[in-house]
């Protein structure tokens, strides 16, 4: 039994993220974390691959910022009378505005006709995002791993992870200099690995205290899965 991680797909096409999980060996006695992001961006929006992924006993998914977002915009799949226009808040209209600019209009589109067609697939799709954790724990190979979407925004040792924010562990973006639990492994996404430099684009990062898995598939770069047993890497097409 392996366990295995892996991030940021944005629309990553099913079929692809299948022939990358049988190149890596993974089988039904495994274990896969998902750090969020599965949506958006390109493709159908990810939904195909999410509604694979819910179905899957021994997939954990973990969620991300770009879920939290969704989630922010659930308002628009309701059915538009004059009295829910009025119930608009400027909250709504902002959770919507950035939602857009990150890639989520596609999302939207694709849940919507899903919503029309299958109405309890739909249901259950959105309930399963906000039943999502924050924050994933296990030990693979006498090593201990923390796997959030973000990092840790304000991160200090003594701190319990029961107080950082959703914000905290969402939109996090450390930096190579930055340092989380000396004693256990953090593994994050969310943050494209070309950000901390040219020369780490497309590949994952591995600092000696949090690894990023985050490859870039998010612009059309191929995503990495880590085996967390022995920090294999495999990337997809």
């Amino acid at each position: 039994m392996s366990f295995y991680a892996i991030s940021d797909l944005h629309g990553y096409p099913l079929d692809k993220f299948k022939a990358l999980l049988a190149e890596a060996g993974f089988c039904a006695e495994d274990t896969l974390y998902i750090i969020g992001d599965v949506i958006d961006r390109n493709g159908d929006g990810g939904v195909e691959l999410l509604r694979y992924i819910t179905e899957q006993p021994n997939f954990e998914f973990i969620l991300g910022n770009h879920e939290d977002m969704l989630l922010a915009c659930e308002f628009v799949f309701e059915e538009i009378t004059d009295d829910s226009i009025e119930t608009l808040t400027p909250e709504n209209t902002r959770a919507l505005e950035r939602y857009l600019r990150n890639g989520g209009g596609v999302t939207l589109e694709s849940l919507g006709r899903l919503k029309r067609e299958e109405p309890q697939a739909f249901s259950e799709l959105m309930l399963f995002l906000k039943e999502a954790p924050l924050i994933g724990a296990v030990t693979a190979a006498g090593r201990d791993f923390l796997l959030v979407h973000g990092g840790f925004n304000g991160f200090e040792k003594s701190k319990k992870l029961s107080d950082y924010s959703a914000y905290d562990l969402l939109w996090a973006r450390p930096t190579l200099e930055t340092r989380y639990f000396e004693d256990i492994m953090t593994v994050i996404g969310h943050t494209p690995t070309f950000y901390l430099g040219e020369q780490y684009r497309g590949s994952i990062v591995k600092t000696d205290t949090f690894i990023n898995i985050d490859a870039g598939a998010s612009i059309g770069l191929a995503p990495a899965l880590l085996r967390l047993d022995d920090l294999a890497e495999f990337y997809g097409e």
